[in-house]
């Protein structure tokens, strides 16, 4: 029997790196077709968030059939609720790379979007989601801490781009259209490092059996 449940915990997290890598792609590609201006790539976006709201669906399916079938102990319980928490969290970065996609189509004649640091933000948001989802499969709690600090460095980017676009609006009022889109959009890359934070203190739950508030 707990060689049927770990072949299913096995299972779990074979997918939930799968469901990671689908957040990356969507967000690499969504802030690609920004600084590109391919709208080609919106397409990819809008698939791989597709993916990932189904790959929540598996995940749930997983989840449920481990809690009905194999009635996990404590720890395990832990592990399973934490998944399902962490899924939400995931299906929502899905949302915000389409966002950034659908914003995306409107700044693409813009060269506002070369100007401020939103590469630099959705790197480290990339990081900060693959780190979370790591922290889970390999049950690293140092690295799920990490995950928690680097949020600073979002943060303190996206101040940096709000920053830039304030003094490009006030050099030319006729920017203050895109200025405001790719405010928005680094706004959703911000939200995108918070849902990683999530993602990483259920990691630490999973592991400590304490959740920060």
């Amino acid at each position: 029997m707990r060689n049927r449940f770990d072949s299913q915990l096995e299972k779990l997290n074979l997918e939930l790196i799968t469901m990671g890598a689908l957040c990356e792609d969507a967000i690499s590609a969504s802030v690609k077709a920004l600084l590109d201006g391919d709208e080609t790539l919106t397409e990819k976006v809008f698939a791989a968030d597709a993916e990932i709201d189904q790959k929540e669906r598996d995940i749930e399916a997983i989840c449920m059939k481990l809690l009905l079938q194999q009635q996990p102990v404590a720890g395990d319980l832990r592990v399973i609720s934490s998944a399902l928490k962490m899924i939400s969290d995931m299906e929502r970065i899905g949302d915000q790379a389409s966002d950034i996609a659908e914003i995306a189509k409107f700044v693409k004649n813009s060269d506002v979007k070369s100007k401020v640091h939103i590469k630099d933000m959705a790197t480290a948001a990339i990081k900060m989601v693959t780190d979370s989802v790591e922290s889970f499969v390999k049950k690293d709690i140092e690295l799920a801490s990490a995950v928690m600090k680097y949020d600073d460095k979002v943060d303190n980017l996206f101040d940096c781009v709000k920053d830039e676009l304030v003094r490009l609006i006030a050099a030319d009022s006729e920017n203050g259209e895109y200025c405001i889109d790719l405010l928005m959009i680094a706004k959703y890359l911000e939200r995108i490092g918070d849902h990683a934070v999530n993602i990483a203190e259920w990691v630490e739950y999973s592991i400590t059996g304490t959740h920060r508030n």
